[in-house]
């Protein structure tokens, strides 16, 4: 994949080649060409790499963000902008809703006939917790990266960052087939509690970075639905302990 860049802070030809060898450095970038003119990097990555580590592997002299293009069909009209920000945000969480629609969807076809919400919800968390963790294991390499943005514990401790999606699978997996049911709600609630800590420290901050709940092969945007999707499945969480103990 490749992106381009502005760059602030270069004025000669060696801030120039400085840029390019920090840049370089960093794990997953495979090439990088700036254009002291312009004042824009390409960098071309392996997997996606954050703005946020782009930035922090630089002198502090410079300063670089994401290039917006300019659309020259938008409309002048203010009123006009937070409709299109708003289907453009829905656009791109297709993808989650859905899965989240089909989740659900097989859950309730599995009990229809013999309905029960403590087995509808265990299969619910079991199946969220499998198709969540197999996106994160398409890119094991990438997901601490982009988890650690938000994640406090992964941020403290990097190594979770990488034992994350196999968590998942586990707790998916006790989910389904009802082994320690308990034990797997309590591990829930601690670590999705902890992960919706950072999802709404991002939130309140109004940072623009990309949600990892489905790897990196999907590009998410971190948003209110990310903290809704913690959400739910804490609340059953919570539920299914009260009904247990």
């Amino acid at each position: 994949m490749k992106h381009t860049y502005n760059i602030t802070g270069m004025t000669c030809n060696n801030c120039k080649a400085s840029v390019e060898k920090y840049l370089r450095e960093i794990d997953q970038v495979s090439e990088v060409s700036v254009n002291l003119e312009k004042g824009e990097a390409e960098v071309k990555m392996n997997t996606h790499v954050s703005t946020e580590i782009l930035q922090n592997a630089l002198p502090k002299k410079y300063t670089l963000s994401e290039k917006k293009e300019k659309n020259v069909f938008a409309s002048s009209s203010m009123s006009a902008m937070p409709m299109e920000e708003e289907k453009s945000k829905l656009q791109q969480l297709k993808p989650l809703l859905l899965i989240i629609f089909y989740i659900a969807s097989a859950c309730i076809l599995l009990h229809y006939k013999n309905w029960s919400w403590s087995n509808f919800m265990l299969d619910f968390m079991g199946l969220f917790y499998i198709v969540f963790s197999f996106f994160k294991m398409l890119d094991l390499k990438g997901f601490p990266d982009s988890f650690r943005m938000y994640d406090p514990l992964a941020k403290r401790v990097p190594v979770y960052g990488w034992f994350y999606p196999f968590i998942e699978t586990t707790l998916g997996l006790m989910f389904l087939m009802r082994f320690e049911v308990n034990l797997a709600l309590i591990i829930t609630l601690v670590v999705l509690g902890i992960t919706t800590v950072g999802v709404t420290k991002t939130l309140l901050d109004k940072k623009s970075i990309r949600c990892a709940c489905l790897g990196t092969a999907l590009k998410l945007p971190m948003t209110e639905a990310t903290f809704i999707e913690n959400a739910i499945m804490i609340v059953m969480a919570i539920l299914m302990l009260l009904n247990i103990l």
